[in-house]
């Protein structure tokens, strides 16, 4: 991504103004996903937040252990959670 933000800075030097506007929205777009990709997120942190409120808020909403195990929530999670093929 750093090496495509210094093509497109260069690109810009020289580009029509139409093109130089997909130039600056490309820039953006490749700043922001290299902000995202910088950003340290604690997964740990995370997953012990979702398992105190995973079984409240699925009984709450209606979701079902498939519903969470087909978004990707690993089994153990969901056990670690509360939540049950039978919920």
């Amino acid at each position: 991504m750093k090496k495509r933000l210094t093509a497109v800075e260069t690109a810009l030097l020289t580009a029509d103004p139409l093109k130089r506007l997909h130039l600056i929205q490309e820039r953006l777009d490749l700043q922001a996903a290299l902000e995202t990709n910088d950003a340290k997120v604690d997964l740990e942190a995370l997953e012990k937040e979702f398992i105190a409120s995973a079984a409240p808020y699925s009984a709450r909403k209606g979701i079902s252990y498939s519903a969470w195990r087909e978004l990707g929530v690993p089994s153990a999670v969901l056990t670690k959670a509360g939540i049950s093929r039978g919920n």
